[in-house]
C-alpha cells in the first residue's frame, strides 16, 4: 500500500483532539501490529496524554514538528524522529502535540493486544478493551477515583 492511497477513515473533531488517521495494517494484512499514517493540524493534540499497560507503540515523523509529552518530561521532535513508547505506568504515559505552524503527518506502529488497559493521568480515567480475532469484545472507559471493593453487588448467600 502506498501512503498517497491512506483513506482516511477516522477523523476525530474534537477540540484540541482534532485529527484524521487511515487504517493501514488490515489494508496489508498485519495480523500481529497496527499501522496507521496520522495527519495532525497545528496546535492540535491526537487523543490525551495516556499509557498503556499491553501494547507497545511507535511512531515515525513524516513531516512537521512538535512536542511530545513522555512521562513528566517534554521533547521536541520533528521530521524523521523515531518514537518509542513501551507498555508500563504513567511514567511512559505519551502525547504527541503539534507546535508547529504546519500540519504534522506521523506513522503509528503498534503491537496489538487481546487485553488492554489504558491509563489516562491527566484525567484520572482507565479505558479496558477487549479485541479477540479482530473483534470487539468489550470497551469500557471509567473514572478511577470510583474503584469498588470486589465483592461491591454481589450476592453474599448460596
Amino acid at each position: 500500500m502506498n501512503l498517497a492511497d491512506a483513506v482516511f477513515d477516522d477523523v476525530e473533531e474534537n477540540g484540541v483532539y482534532t485529527s484524521s488517521r487511515a487504517s493501514i495494517g488490515k489494508h496489508i494484512g498485519a495480523r500481529k501490529l497496527g499501522y496507521n499514517l496520522t495527519v495532525l493540524p497545528p496546535g492540535k493534540a491526537q487523543c490525551p496524554f495516556h499509557n498503556h499497560h499491553a501494547e507497545e507503540e511507535m511512531f515515525f515523523i513524516l513531516e512537521g514538528e512538535g512536542e511530545l509529552r513522555f512521562g513528566d518530561q517534554r521533547y521536541a521532535i520533528g521530521t524523521h524522529d523515531v518514537i518509542a513508547c513501551p507498555p508500563g505506568g504513567r511514567d511512559v504515559a505519551h502525547q504527541i502535540i503539534n507546535t508547529g505552524s504546519a500540519t504534522m503527518r506521523y506513522l503509528s506502529i503498534s503491537t496489538l493486544a487481546e487485553l488492554e488497559a489504558c491509563e489516562y493521568p491527566d484525567s484520572n480515567k482507565v479505558l479496558i478493551v477487549s479485541d479477540i480475532d479482530g473483534e470487539r469484545k468489550f470497551r469500557g472507559m471509567y473514572r478511577a477515583e470510583t474503584g469498588v471493593d470486589y465483592y461491591d453487588r454481589e450476592k453474599n448467600e448460596p
